[in-house]
């Protein structure tokens, strides 16, 4: 059965429990027991539910689940999903030949009280597709962004129905089943800003595209996956860290791009306020930058992304256009640590142009004030000059007198720097030019990118290279 119809909450909890086949238990922690109650309300649940607990108390949930030092956080949902899994299979060997098991599990952190805190949860299943098949997982990291705690929880709810429903009846891992975790919930409510699937059913699901999706469907505005491939939540990842960012379309990735990355995370660690122990290095793909024609072709972002990862970095997905809203919800994670933007001297001057800003009040200097009151130090990668052999920096940047003024107190106050010690033989290389001669089969692009790109172009006939 792949059915993405949108089914209500209640009819897809009441589906699962008339399935004679279905059998599975639920561990909830921190904001109640709201799924589990769904399949309670929806009528038959003795036909689905084999145990319900929520362990609130942390003794009774280290008891259980053994000690931890956070309660809302993946590897806390791990245990929880490993133990109760296990215990469905060692109690109920009778039911393995009929029965698809499950296992649910959640630790939420709802809103507090006093409305301060960020309320998040982690969400998971562990379950076969098929009587004694193989085991799956599926895990999601959700925000929730209702201004009442009982609106949050009803949420909860709801997404874990949906969760369920979808690992059990979608055969398909895509837009559909992103999609149809948030039945129900209306737009913004709630947020999902990792998911990863696993097993042997889901061998050919790539999490990295599924991160892409998230962001594509308005589902998150930010996606993070390591140089590995596996994905990653931002909070944790980024959490009190110093991060430098690059952004780019990597296509391909030139001697200009590592330089840019080496010379400017160089640079990075000689600030007194960057924590050297600390430090991630994010190379960010836009939507803007993976669109053509309001189209992004999958297979040419999961191009740039192995190259991207096979040198060793970090990849971030976003859908902020603008760098003043990147910053503000990267300064959000990282708790006043440092940030560093790495760009280049021609990309400053769209930073500079007010026509961006047309929608604030305050305007430039709105943006401004979020893009450098965080504690924000924008690295510049010089350029030559257009049809000359002068070196553009910071030192004969060029703006409109009105601004002039800006970007004096900027440079003096260390918000704006120049990347020390570039390698000026590479200015000469622009990506477009390279993307250009791989097209056209011209000789020589192959010294513009490193070997590893190079190889890696060739071998699987990336960006249009012909034999």
């Amino acid at each position: 059965m792949d059915n993405l119809q949108n089914f209500s909450t209640k009819e897809k909890a009441l589906e699962i429990n008339l399935r004679q086949d279905i059998y599975g238990s639920f561990a909830e922690i921190g904001a109640g027991q709201e799924v589990a109650a769904n399949f309670f309300k929806a009528g038959g649940a003795s036909g689905t539910v084999a145990k319900t607990m929520s362990a609130y108390d942390m003794s009774f949930s280290d008891a259980i689940y053994g000690t931890s030092e956070r309660y809302v956080c993946e590897a806390r949902l791990i245990k929880m999903l490993e133990k109760e899994y296990r215990l469905l299979s060692e109690r109920l060997p009778h039911r393995a030949k009929e029965t698809r098991f499950f296992a649910f599990a959640n630790t939420v952190e709802a809103l507090n009280y006093n409305k301060t805190n960020q309320a998040h949860g982690w969400i998971g299943v562990r379950f076969q597709m098929r009587p004694e098949g193989p085991l799956n997982e599926c895990v999601i990291h959700i925000k929730m962004h209702d201004n009442d705690a009982i609106l949050q929880q009803y949420a909860v709810g709801v997404v874990g129905v949906n969760l369920i429903y979808a690992c059990l009846f979608h055969k398909e891992v895509g837009d559909g089943f992103l999609n149809s975790l948030i039945d129900e919930l209306a737009k913004g409510r709630i947020e999902i800003d990792m998911f990863r699937i696993a097993g042997p059913d889901f061998k050919t699901v790539d999490n990295r595209i599924m991160s892409l999706k998230l962001v594509k469907n308005g589902m998150t505005r930010v996606a993070i996956f390591g140089a590995d491939g596996s994905v990653q939540q931002p909070s944790e990842f980024l959490y009190k860290k110093n991060v430098l960012m690059l952004r780019g379309r990597f296509r391909p990735v030139t001697h200009v791009n590592v330089d840019m990355l080496i010379s400017a995370r160089r640079q990075f660690k000689k600030d007194p306020d960057v924590d050297k122990e600390k430090i991630v290095v994010l190379t960010e793909l836009t939507l803007a930058d993976l669109s053509t024609d309001g189209h992004i072709d999958e297979e040419d972002f999961l191009n740039r992304v192995d190259i991207i990862c096979s040198l060793g970095q970090n990849v971030m997905i976003s859908n902020y256009i603008r760098y003043y809203r990147l910053v503000n919800y990267i300064s959000a994670i990282t708790r006043g640590k440092k940030i560093g933007i790495i760009l280049g001297v021609y990309n400053l001057q769209k930073v500079f142009d007010e026509t961006y800003y047309q929608d604030l009040k305050g305007g430039v200097l709105e943006a401004f004030g979020t893009l450098f009151g965080n504690n924000v130090t924008l690295y510049v990668y010089p350029s030559y000059r257009q049809d000359s052999d002068n070196l553009y920096t910071l030192e004969n940047f060029q703006l409109p007198e009105n601004l002039q003024g800006l970007l004096d107190y900027l440079r003096f106050n260390h918000k704006l720097v120049d990347i020390e010690g570039p390698t000026l033989d590479h200015l000469h290389i622009i990506s477009d030019n390279v993307l250009a001669m791989i097209k056209s089969g011209e000789e020589g692009w192959e010294s513009m990118v490193p070997r590893k790109v190079s190889v890696a172009i060739k071998e699987k006939s990336l960006f249009g290279y012909k034999l």
